[in-house]
């Protein structure tokens, strides 16, 4: 059975666009985009989903918390869930917080840092580094709930495609743009509607099989 970890932020682990400050809300597991993964990808796969509300590729928050760095975890997950086939990453939404001050560029090479994490481990098959599969998020909606957070991160959304594709060549990774396949919502700009979520699903598993076959 070919092993894929999904690891990502609030997207991947499924929240409810909003317009409210609160608990995050989750999709059930016929909407979240790695679960149509595993549902689509059928018998021979297993989809482990990890997503964490605000995790950033390789900064501590200051405010939420510095577990939401995602290098923090990843060595442990890899070695948790191995031997892994591939890793989905989709990181880089949270990194655009103000609080922050990152480029696009900033941002992207945060992502090389997980993904060189992920290339250089012997966590994939019979101790080898599992494939990676990069994604980068769509670029933010109408900023509501999240706009003084997000402020001025709209356009460095949009380049970040250009910079996350030059870091999965120099890493040996397999890219996706997921803003070539859904759009953030425009009822808080940042998370992804049931629809899309299902539609990202079933994108990534026609890239899934590209890659593992």
């Amino acid at each position: 059975m070919k092993t894929i970890l999904c690891y990502g932020d609030s997207n991947t682990w499924g929240c409810v666009p909003t317009l409210t400050h609160g608990i995050p809300v989750r999709y059930g597991p016929d909407i979240r985009w790695a679960s149509v993964l595993r549902t689509t990808l059928g018998d021979g796969y297993w989809v482990v989903e990890e997503g964490l509300n605000g995790r950033t590729t390789v900064w501590s928050d200051p405010v939420e918390g510095e577990y939401k760095n995602g290098k923090n975890y990843l060595i442990a997950c890899l070695e948790s869930h191995q031997p892994i086939d591939l890793v989905a990453l989709m990181l880089g939404t949270n990194d655009l917080k103000l609080r922050f001050g990152l480029s696009a560029w900033d941002i992207a090479s945060g992502v090389g840092t997980l993904a060189s994490i992920i290339r250089t481990s012997p966590f994939g098959r019979d101790g080898a580094a599992p494939q990676a599969l990069i994604m980068c998020p769509p670029p933010l909606g109408k900023l509501t709930l999240f706009a003084e957070m997000m402020m001025d991160a709209t356009e460095k959304s949009r380049q970040l495609p250009a910079y996350y594709k030059e870091v999965a060549d120099r890493y040996g990774c397999e890219f996706m743009d997921a803003g070539q396949v859904i759009t953030s919502s425009d009822v808080d700009g940042i998370h992804f509607e049931a629809s899309e979520q299902q539609k990202l699903g079933a994108a990534v598993e026609a890239r899934v099989k590209e890659i593992l076959g």
